[in-house]
């Protein structure tokens, strides 16, 4: 079922993502889909939720006011999102692109060598994606660490992990393009990225509907397999250069 509330004392997306996440959190919310022009707030929960228990998930935040807009309607079907109404190319085009970007580029590297060399193009590839997306994270730094704490292990317990990720991802960057320690920088690729799918594979296995954090603020793409992929070819590319090495 699906209830309509309004929420006051939303200024930006930072805060639109802030009561996203601290309305997810309450049992029984299975998704929450925002209008940060007007406050409109639509929840769509497994059971019955009293208005105070919602109000109570904002309380340390007193500047959020949730209030009933109008009596609660069970709906047939969830919510549609801004993303389910348009195509899956559509949807996540930008993440396509990014991905599509850093592989030409490290591809064309390799054709400056006189043979293909994995070890080399996947180090070249790493290094570049870690750069882009840290790029994107840090546009919108605070915007990124509100979206990472609806779903990361860690960054739901400590909000500054957020913040300290994405410069985790610049430095893993600079290290894969340095050439800096192949064995540290991996083993800590392996440790990170290790950690961050756990999360991602719970929102997904979960069915919540919840923005995914890959790009930062920047784009409204949604939490799915492709965020699970990304994860794991990190995980696998490391993983993979570790065992060569030793």
């Amino acid at each position: 079922m699906t209830h309509t509330y309004n929420v006051t004392g939303m200024t930006c997306s930072g805060c639109l993502a802030k009561v996203k996440h601290l309305l997810s959190q309450v049992d029984g919310v299975q998704s929450v889909d925002i209008d940060l022009s007007t406050g409109d707030t639509s929840i769509t929960m497994n059971k019955h939720i009293e208005t105070p228990t919602l109000q109570n998930a904002l309380k340390d935040h007193p500047k959020y006011q949730l209030s009933e807009k109008e009596q609660a309607k069970a709906t047939i079907a969830p919510i549609e999102f801004e993303e389910d109404q348009k195509s899956w190319l559509e949807t996540y085009k930008p993440i396509l692109l990014v991905f599509g970007y850093i592989t030409g580029v490290t591809l064309l590297v390799q054709f400056s060598n006189e043979s293909f060399i994995w070890m080399e193009w996947m180090n070249h590839f790493m290094a570049g994606f870690f750069l882009v997306f840290s790029f994107f994270k840090i546009l919108n730094l605070s915007g990124f660490a509100e979206s990472y704490a609806m779903y990361d292990i860690i960054a739901k317990r400590w909000n500054g992990y957020g913040y300290l990720y994405a410069f985790i991802e610049l430095g893993l960057g600079i290290a894969y393009l340095t050439g800096f320690n192949p064995i540290i920088t991996n083993a800590v690729t392996l440790i990170v990225m290790s950690l961050s799918i756990i999360g991602v594979l719970q929102s997904v296995l979960d069915n919540k509907k919840i923005k995914c954090a890959c790009l930062g603020a920047v784009f409204n793409l949604p939490m799915s397999t492709i965020t699970i992929i990304e994860d794991a070819l990190m995980i696998g590319m490391s993983a993979l250069m570790l065992i060569k090495m030793m």
